[in-house]
C-alpha cells in the first residue's frame, strides 16, 4: 500500500510532483486512453454544491475514460444538502468510492472531508482555492511554450479581482513551478496576506517572485501569459454593476495585452463576460487559448487522478 495524497490547495504538492503531474496531462492529452486506473469500472463520487459546466463535464468524462463510473451528485440531490453532518456523507461514500472530488464553497468543508476520507480527495473548487483549472492552465502554457519545463522561470499575470480563489491558485501553484507570478488588483480586493507569505516562501525555495500590485501595467508588462476572471462571483450577478466599479482599469484589452510579450498567452477560467473583464478583440483574437484551456481541464484532471491513485497504491507505473 503506499501514501494517501490529497489536492486541497495548490502546494498540497512539491514543485517535482507538480511536473509529474502536468508530464502526465501532456500524455494524456496525446493519448486520451494513456492510463485507465479505474477500469472495472470503479467509482469516482464527483459532488456539486455549485453550477458547472467545465468542471462537470470535464470530471465526468474524464473518469469514464479513466475505465471508472463517475457518480455525479448534486447539493439537491444529496442529504449533505439536507444537513448530514459532512463527516457522515463522507464516511459511506469513502467505504464505495475510490476517490472523492467535490465542488463546494468554504475551504473547511472539503478539509474536514479529507480528515475524514480513506480515498483521495480532489478540491473542484472552493471558495479559496481552484487548483484544477490551474493545472489545466499551466498545462496549456506547456502545450503552446515547448513543454512542462518551460513554465519555470515563465512570468504570469493575473488582473482583476485579486481577493478570489484564482488568484490564491495563482500564487501558490505559480509559485511551486518556479514562475515569477504578479497579481493586480484593486485595494480591498488583493490576496490575503496569509496566502502571499506562503507563495513567497515557496517561491525561495523554486527560484520563482511573486509580486502584488494595484498597477495592472506593472503586472502585464513583459508578462508571458496574461489570465483574467470574472469580477462578480457565482450568485452575485444581480450586484454587477456595483461590484464591478473598482475593476474597469483591470480590463484585458489590446492595449493591456501590447505591454505583454509579443507571443504572450491570454487566458480565462470561463464563463467569460466580453466587454468586462476582457474585450472580445482579445479573448477572440489570436493570442487567447481558452478553448485548448477549457479541453485540459479534461487531460490535468485525469492526471491528477490517476496520480494521487498511483501514490496510494504505490504504483509507480501510474505516476510517469
Amino acid at each position: 500500500m503506499g501514501q494517501l495524497r490529497h489536492m486541497l490547495r495548490d502546494d498540497d504538492v512539491n514543485h517535482d510532483e507538480q511536473k509529474q503531474i502536468l508530464e502526465l496531462g501532456m500524455k494524456f492529452r496525446e493519448n486520451r486512453f494513456y492510463h485507465r486506473p479505474f477500469e472495472g469500472p470503479q467509482g469516482v463520487a464527483v459532488l456539486f454544491d455549485k453550477p458547472s459546466t467545465r468542471t462537470r463535464s470535464s470530471f465526468s468524462i474524464g473518469v469514464a475514460e479513466l475505465g471508472g463510473y463517475p457518480l455525479v451528485i448534486d447539493k439537491s440531490g444529496s442529504q449533505l444538502g439536507r444537513g448530514e453532518p459532512i463527516r457522515d456523507t463522507t464516511e459511506v461514500l469513502t467505504r464505495m468510492a475510490y476517490a472523492l472530488v467535490w465542488r463546494t464553497f468554504e475551504q473547511s468543508r472539503i478539509e474536514e472531508m479529507a480528515r475524514v476520507a480513506t480515498v483521495p480527495v480532489v478540491n473542484a473548487l472552493t471558495d479559496e482555492f481552484h487548483p484544477c483549472q490551474v493545472l489545466a492552465d499551466f498545462l496549456t502554457i506547456a502545450q503552446f511554450k515547448g513543454g512542462v519545463d518551460a513554465l519555470e522561470g515563465m512570468t504570469i499575470a493575473y488582473l482583476g479581482d485579486a481577493a478570489n480563489n484564482m488568484a490564491n491558485s495563482y500564487l501558490l501553484a505559480g509559485a511551486v513551478a518556479g514562475m515569477h507570478v504578479r497579481v493586480a488588483g484593486p485595494n480591498g480586493f488583493l490576496p490575503d496576506d496569509a496566502i502571499v507569505q506562503d507563495a513567497e516562501a515557496i517561491a525561495a525555495t523554486t527560484g520563482g517572485s511573486i509580486l502584488v500590485t494595484t498597477d495592472p501595467q506593472e503586472a502585464v508588462r513583459d508578462a508571458d501569459c496574461v489570465f483574467t476572471d470574472t469580477w462578480v462571483s457565482m450568485g452575485e450577478e444581480s450586484q454587477y454593476d456595483v461590484r464591478s466599479k473598482p475593476f474597469w482599469q483591470y480590463q484585458v484589452n489590446e492595449e493591456l495585452m501590447a505591454l505583454a510579450k509579443p507571443d504572450a498567452l491570454f487566458q480565462h477560467c470561463l464563463p467569460a463576460y466580453r466587454g468586462k473583464e476582457v474585450t472580445s478583440a482579445v479573448i477572440d483574437g489570436p493570442q487567447s487559448v481558452v478553448w485548448d484551456e477549457a479541453e485540459n481541464r479534461l487531460h490535468a484532471q485525469k492526471a491528477l487522478l490517476t496520480w494521487l491513485i498511483g501514490k496510494q497504491r504505490g504504483d509507480e507505473s501510474l505516476l510517469s
